[in-house]
């Protein structure tokens, strides 16, 4: 699928569905949160979350005091949610619009955050884009989910890619040291629950 028709689908998914119709929502994100707290940085830090869409992340973020928050995201209408619900504290975020995989950042962050959108890359050309520019990009941590062997094959209708610890550290070696890895049930707004790994990684420069 190319740019255009991705951009198509995502903006489709959030123009016609509510946060409850949706497999991925969490009021809260506590594994990414705990990942996030772990690294031990200031509310200074630049922190970027990948895929964020109208995830909450960014509300209990700027709970916390983090002063330095971006969001990106291949549909607009994901990010216009995330800004009407956030009303006037939607000022201190930066909201960008991309393709991870087309992003162009014009600075370095501290913390990538990935919750679900690195599994959407099935190929090798697909993968290779996004590390090159979170090598380029990442100077601090970076944090991913994707779905585990065990979780789902699919997503909002779209083929996914699976890991387990091994692929995704392999995957990751060329920069990323691995910290730590966990697998967790995420239970959906549907009551049914999807298997997940999360891990940290450390830049290696």
């Amino acid at each position: 699928m190319d740019t255009n028709n991705k951009k198509q689908h995502w903006e489709n998914v959030y123009e016609t569905k509510n946060p409850n119709q949706v497999s991925w929502t969490q009021e809260m994100p506590k594994t990414s949160l705990d990942f996030i707290s772990s690294f031990r940085l200031g509310k200074q830090a630049k922190i970027i979350d990948i895929g964020g869409g109208d995830s909450k992340l960014v509300d209990h973020l700027l709970d916390q005091g983090y002063e330095n928050i971006s969001v990106l995201d291949i549909s607009a209408k994901a990010l216009e949610k995330a800004k009407n619900r956030l009303g006037d504290k939607a000022k201190k975020v930066n909201w960008i619009v991309s393709d991870i995989i087309e992003f162009q950042p014009n600075t370095q962050y501290d913390i990538w955050h990935d919750r679900a959108a690195f599994h959407f890359l099935t190929t090798t050309e697909q993968i290779e884009k996004y590390l090159h520019i979170a090598r380029m990009s990442v100077t601090g941590y970076m944090m991913i989910g994707t779905f585990s062997e065990s979780g789902p094959t699919k997503c909002s209708g779209l083929e996914i890619e699976q890991y387990s610890e091994q692929s995704l550290t392999k995957t990751l070696e060329n920069g990323f040291e691995k910290i730590l890895c966990i697998s967790e049930s995420h239970t959906t707004p549907f009551d049914t629950t999807q298997d997940f790994l999360f891990c940290s990684f450390k830049r290696n420069m």
